[in-house]
């Protein structure tokens, strides 16, 4: 009996040894054949640029283009002054690209291919900008509309979101005229001035246009992932990020009315109190995570760049999901990533210390990660709270998640391989927009969104995106023209 307990033993053991060995080599095989999709490219020659070209930038921010949230507060004369500045500045685009202006402040520039069979290319830039508070201006270090230049850098609203991409693509194609540079494939440049309060006039009016005229595009480009840097944890090289998808919109407007009355004598359960469960409840039972197509994406282009160990984990993402999801969760930045997020904003109620108020109402605004719904994201927080008396009403402003952009497209690897050209010490990944971007209008004309700004971000100035004290290097700025042009004749010849 001793000799066939021990023969048994033995057997398990060999056993689960074998399957643990099995086990261990499947992970390194994967490991191993995990190889990196980054494009070795020839460094392009380092194109001289106009020195005027910063003057314009800086220009450029002293026009106080702001979108306010109330229309009556919007100063038109800014906005038309930053319009005949464009014109006046590039002369060659203004007269020699076709020109069709929407809604007064928004232009569509059209150059001409000489081949029709290949879809044409749209650039993507707004040059409004959020506002600054008065009591913050204290806090800038130079006046956020003063285009104050200081050695090599800009600073001002708009330096970084999203002006510098306009003078950047306009200075790209003055300079490409000027050349005598003639494209293949025809190309729009579509410059916008309503994007930080939706794009429904600019972008939205164009991309209708171009629905209504029948234009297939290839792909757009516009603003969304950087050239960061110390961001992304154990990648020591820059990394330019590619925005291959971006996530949902959605706020929902929650509203109770219950028996007000004198503080001194309050009820068991005031409106405030079933507000504050509500918003409670909904932090408490986060939506589940998951790792999307754009994160997969992340892994599979990032991963073999990992030391070895978390390559291996990348490299076995089906296996070690969890582990992954874990990791992200850990900080805001990642949790976004991997799940719908839910944010109260607005929670209005009560007008006197002394008074319980009969109406609370809130603001929560959800980012849907690609794969939900608006309709299912609403049903899903309607259980959660599970409270009749709560009147939840979706805003007007929504837009689903988008569609996500191929990586083994034309469009993708046309980007891709730009980025390598002009930034060869950059890594080049797919990844998920958090936020929302004008591109979403364009969502018929073309599978092939793109959304990158060819600058610079590292933990030093991310935060001024926004915030206070933009500004821009200038030699990123130089740079980012240099990308325009060659990304042109990579995309136009």
């Amino acid at each position: 009996m001793k000799v066939f307990k021990w023969s048994f033993i033995k057997k398990t053991f060999l056993f689960i040894l074998f399957a643990l060995l099995l086990f261990i080599g499947f992970l390194l095989v994967n490991t191993f054949r995990f190889k990196s999709k980054q494009i070795s490219s020839v460094p392009v020659p380092t194109l001289e640029i106009n020195p005027a070209a910063v003057d314009h930038l800086s220009q450029s921010l002293r026009f106080q283009t702001v979108s306010p949230e109330d229309p009556k507060d919007f100063d038109s004369s800014q906005f038309l002054g930053f319009t005949q500045f464009l014109n006046a500045t590039y002369p060659l685009v203004d007269s020699l690209l076709e020109k069709k202006v929407f809604n007064d402040f928004s232009t569509l520039y059209r150059w001409q291919g000489s081949d029709q069979s290949l879809k044409p290319i749209v650039f993507l830039a707004h040059f409004d900008v959020v506002p600054v508070f008065p009591e913050n201006l204290p806090d800038w270090k130079h006046s956020p509309f003063g285009g104050d230049l200081t050695r090599d850098t800009i600073w001002g609203r708009g330096a970084i979101d999203d002006k510098n991409a306009v003078i950047g693509v306009m200075e790209a194609l003055e300079l490409l005229l000027r050349e005598g540079f003639k494209p293949k494939r025809s190309i729009y440049t579509a410059i916008v001035h309503d994007e930080e309060i939706s794009g429904f006039k600019g972008a939205k009016a164009i991309a209708e246009w171009l629905k209504a005229e029948k234009i297939e595009l290839e792909y757009i480009l516009d603003e969304g992932g950087y050239i960061t840097k110390d961001i992304i944890p154990d990648i020591e090289p820059y990394v330019g990020l590619i925005g291959i998808a971006e996530k949902g919109f959605l706020s929902l407007k929650m509203t109770i009315k219950l028996e007000g009355g004198h503080s001194s004598i309050p009820n068991r359960e005031t409106a405030i109190d079933v507000m504050a469960k509500a918003i409670s409840t909904l932090k408490e039972n986060p939506f589940p995570a998951s790792i999307s197509p754009p994160i997969e994406g992340f892994i599979e282009y990032l991963g073999p760049e990992l030391p070895f160990f978390k390559k291996m984990i990348f490299a076995n993402s089906s296996i070690f999901s969890s582990l992954i999801i874990g990791v992200y969760e850990e900080k805001p930045s990642g949790n976004a990533l991997v799940r719908t997020t839910v944010a109260p904003t607005i929670i209005h109620g009560g007008i006197k210390e002394n008074m319980i108020p009969q109406f609370v109402n809130a603001t929560v605004n959800l980012r849907l990660l690609p794969g939900e719904t608006i309709k299912g994201v609403t049903a899903r927080v309607k259980q959660i709270i599970n409270d009749k008396r709560i009147e939840i009403e979706a805003s007007p402003f929504q837009s689903e998640p988008s569609k996500i952009t191929d990586l083994g497209g034309w469009g993708f690897q046309t980007l891709h391989k730009t980025i390598s050209e002009v930034y060869p010490e950059a890594l080049v990944s797919p990844y998920l927009m958090v936020g929302a971007t004008d591109s979403r209008h364009f969502s018929d004309l073309t599978q092939n969104i793109l959304r990158f700004s060819p600058i610079k971000i590292t933990p030093a100035n991310i935060q001024s995106i926004h915030g206070l004290n933009e500004r821009l290097a200038v030699s990123e700025f130089k740079r980012s023209i240099r990308f325009y042009v060659r990304l042109i004749k990579n995309s136009a010849l």
